[in-house]
């Protein structure tokens, strides 16, 4: 399973990095509706620093930002966000070669994502240090600067 997929199904939401319902489901090889049942069977597994349900204003965000086609997606049922914890534990409740498979998968590419996000952390710190030594002198190095930072801080958005 590549990593790379994995990632692109992680969002940021509520300040969290999760991976909603329908894309661990695809993952697994396994309806939403199924998932979704085995989830609210063992609920006292899933404490809300593990997984939380979206509400429509958050799912409508996400559609502005392109984020997500459509609200369709969900089928009318709003969606259950798991953090990285909430896909670890999900391995137990789904009790299943696939579901050990890709939350090894899942785990690797939540690190490699942290891994990302604290490289590019450290670099926006030296640019900072960078821009406040150059102060006002030279225009086109602090609109170099700007630009840098602005796609730094797009790239750990995502």
């Amino acid at each position: 399973m590549k990593a790379v997929i994995i990632q692109q199904k992680i969002f940021d939401i509520r300040g969290q990095k999760v991976m909603l319902d329908k894309d661990l489901a695809e993952l697994y090889k396994a309806e939403t509706r199924s998932l979704k049942q085995a989830v609210k069977r063992n609920r006292s597994r899933f404490p809300k620093d593990f997984m939380f349900q979206l509400t429509n204003k958050e799912i409508n965000t996400m559609v502005s930002q392109n984020v997500i086609p459509s609200k369709g997606i969900f089928g009318g049922a709003l969606p259950f966000a798991f953090t990285e914890q909430g896909v670890a534990m999900l391995s137990s409740v789904l009790n299943s070669r696939k579901a050990v498979q890709v939350n090894i998968a899942v785990m690797r590419a939540f690190v490699e994502i942290r891994k990302f996000a604290l490289l590019h952390k450290d670099v926006i710190i030296q640019l900072r240090e960078l821009k406040a030594r150059i102060g006002g002198h030279d225009t086109q190095l602090t609109a170099i600067y700007d630009a840098i930072e602005d796609m730094l801080d797009k790239s750990i958005a995502q």
